[in-house]
């Protein structure tokens, strides 16, 4: 009887929370007052037409770095050379990696349109062995407002 009756409170509580009737849709978060916000394109802050045309493009000579082999212990350093496609200044406002091995630097000035700049990568292989991929992701006022350059190779033990 206490099973039963376990049974139907928790069924009558799961159907209650889980009722979805369109009124708990994600709310939008409209504001931001830095340089661009206004470009940069996504679901919190889109106030905009979704015209592509008038944001910063950031194109990479080269999105995959391969450093080949090299022994545990060496610091593999690498720079992603990129230009600024679109027809406005681009501003990075943040170069992360997926590891905390690999520190990535970026121009903080803006790079105006027809511009170039460089993102470089240090990926410190000490404890790191066998094939790695260390991707360093790119937030900036362009669409889509996350790029993603890789640092890839094989470390061999000592």
């Amino acid at each position: 009887m206490k099973n039963v009756l376990f049974f139907l409170f928790f069924t009558a509580f799961a159907w209650t929370a889980c009722k979805n009737d369109g009124t708990d849709a994600v709310r939008e978060i409209r504001g931001g007052d830095g340089p661009n916000s206004a470009l940069i394109r996504n679901p919190v802050s889109a106030d905009l037409p979704l015209d592509t045309n008038k944001l910063a493009r950031i194109t990479y000579e080269e999105e995959i770095h391969d450093f080949g082999n090299v022994l545990e212990g060496t610091v593999v350093e690498h720079t992603f050379q990129f230009k600024n496609t679109g027809k406005v200044p681009l501003t990075i406002l943040n170069a992360r990696s997926s590891c905390g091995c690999t520190i990535p630097e970026w121009p903080k000035e803006q790079i105006p349109p027809g511009g170039t700049g460089a993102i470089s990568a240090k990926f410190n292989t000490e404890g790191k062995t066998k094939e790695q991929r260390k991707w360093i992701y790119v937030t900036a006022n362009t669409y889509p407002n996350e790029t993603k350059v890789l640092l890839q190779g094989i470390v061999e033990p000592n």
